[in-house]
């Protein structure tokens, strides 16, 4: 199973976006993008369920597949 920053840099390159494109989409500042994508989940900053919610979303990646890399229990209210 592939780590949080392993799947956003596969999701970023297979959809051509930077940090700073994908932080426009989202609405996530660029610094925390740069940051899940260098050191995943469990770096100095850690993603909320509603950041990992919108980068699946727009990285087009199946939610539950997100909390996993992320290591994160789904639950019914991040649906």
């Amino acid at each position: 199973m592939a780590d949080l920053s392993q799947l956003l840099q596969q999701g970023m390159r297979r959809r051509h976006l930077n940090a700073q494109a994908l932080a426009e989409r989202t609405g996530i500042r660029t610094p925390r993008i740069r940051a899940f994508a260098q050191d995943g989940a469990h770096g100095p900053v850690h993603p909320t369920q509603a950041e990992l919610a919108e980068l699946a979303t727009a990285l087009a990646l199946p939610l539950p597949e997100v909390l996993a890399a992320a290591r994160t229990p789904q639950t019914a209210s991040s649906a």
